[in-house]
Order: C-alpha cells, then structure tokens, then sequence
C-alpha cells in the first residue's frame, strides 16, 4: 500500500476468508497453513475428510480459525455445496488457492478416455467450477484474489514423464486464468497462477524415492534440486494479498529455473 509505514502490511490477510482445495495433503497443506498463518480464516477443501478435519484441528490450534469441507471439485453439486458451507460460515470469500490435481503417468498412445477425463475433470474442469462459483461472491463484494496451483508442465513438455492428460489440464488451466484475468479485472477480482516445479508430494512420490529420478532433476534444474514447500509460501501470499494488488493474469513460476533453460 502506497505510504505505508510498515512494507510487509500489505502481505497480511486478517479477517479475510481463503478456500484451498486440494487441502488435504502434501503442498496443499503448506499452502492452507500459509494463509491460516497470514490471519485468514481457511476453508479446507478435498475428497479425504478426515484428514482435512485433522489439518483444521491443528489450525484451530494455532489461533486461527478452520473449516473443513468434503468436497470432490470435478462434482458440481459438491463445488455448489462448498460455496454454500462457506457463505453459510463467514459470510464472504476473498481468497480461492485452486490446489486440487491428480495425475496419470502413461504414454499418450494408450491412455484411456476415462483417465483423460478423470485428470482433466478434476485440474481444469474443477478449477473452473470452483472459480465460478466462488468468484461469483467475489465479483458482487468487488474485490478478491484467484490462485490457480498449475505447474511448469503448463509451460513446458513433461515428454520424459509421460503425462499427456496433466500437462494439457495445467495448459488448459493457464489459459484460464488469463481468460478469467481479463474478464473480471474492472470488477475487482484478480486471478492469477503460481506454476511449481518439483516438489515433493504424493504427487511425486515415487519420484522423490527414486535416486536416478532426484539425479534428472538436479541435473535439469539451474538450481540443481527440486524446491521445498516452504518455498511456494512467499510467493502465494504475495498473489494472495493485496501485495500484488496491481497484479492480474499472470504465471509466477517457482521452479529454481526450470523453464528457462
């Protein structure tokens, strides 16, 4: 904020109320606990609700305040009921962190149509939905922030992961965010995307339990090793906050240099 006393105000979130889905392991975790711990009230979305009932007791702990909702983002009625949940708790929504994302590690030429779907429904489709029915509040309060979790696999080829589904629901989900950017920006909602590179998660399991997996990505990557989840909190809480108010439509990729080599 122009003029303040104090430069890191702008990155705080008292009062405001964040919805992360996808909240109910690996990065997803880091990303609700970074807002819970910025002062936002979080509404923890995903499939596995016992342990998003098990993350919000440990943030409730901590002094802020936690909501958990079951919620399969690729099912309207669920995203439907999340928004309702939501409302019918706080009152408002501020903050959407689009987490939610499987993957499907299988040549293209013989992925079936059912994983296709079941990837692309649950990154890009469920992204949709849920910025659909969760901007809409946004949008008549006139003012909230959309961070769509993509990844650099919407920026570049995964090729050597063979990944065909991922790669085009995270480029699908890219677009989008541009597209929603464009829409919304003189309504005062902003969306914009973080792009991860490799972070350990269940996602990338097998990955990280892999020594000749590690080595490939040291070897790729400028900085020469993948990222620790601490390390997407910064960025998040500036796309997050009124930090980057004057932001919209863009790709903040976190990835120790991946996509520019």
């Amino acid at each position: 904020m122009a003029g303040s006393s104090d430069p890191l105000a702008s990155f705080r979130l008292d009062g405001r109320v964040a919805v992360v889905t996808g909240a109910s392991a690996g990065l997803g975790v880091v990303l609700a606990e970074t807002l819970a711990a910025a002062g936002a009230r979080v509404v923890l979305a995903a499939r596995r609700v016992e342990r998003l009932e098990a993350l919000a007791a440990r943030i409730e702990e901590s002094g802020a305040e936690a909501l958990a909702v079951g919620c399969d983002v690729s099912r309207e009625a669920d995203v439907d009921a999340l928004a309702r949940a939501t409302l019918e708790r706080f009152g408002r929504v501020d903050v959407l962190v689009n987490n939610a994302g499987v993957n499907e590690v299988v040549p293209a030429e013989e992925e079936s149509l059912e994983s296709w779907e079941r990837v692309v429904g649950i990154g890009l489709t469920g992204a949709f939905l849920c910025a659909q029915r969760l901007g809409r509040p946004m949008l008549e309060a006139g003012s909230g922030s959309i961070v769509n979790v993509a990844s650099v696999l919407g920026l570049v080829a995964s090729a050597q992961i063979k990944q065909a589904s991922y790669c085009a629901a995270k480029g699908g989900l890219i677009s989008l965010t541009r597209e929603l950017a464009g829409q919304w920006a003189r309504r005062g909602v902003r969306v914009n995307a973080l792009a991860p590179g490799w972070f350990e998660s269940e996602m990338t399991a097998d990955m990280f339990g892999d020594e000749r997996s590690l080595s490939w990505i040291r070897s790729r990557d400028p900085m020469g090793r993948a990222g620790h989840a601490d390390e997407l909190a910064g960025p998040l809480l500036f796309l997050a906050s009124d930090a980057s108010s004057y932001v919209t439509g863009q790709v903040l990729a976190v990835d120790g240099g991946w996509t520019i080599v």
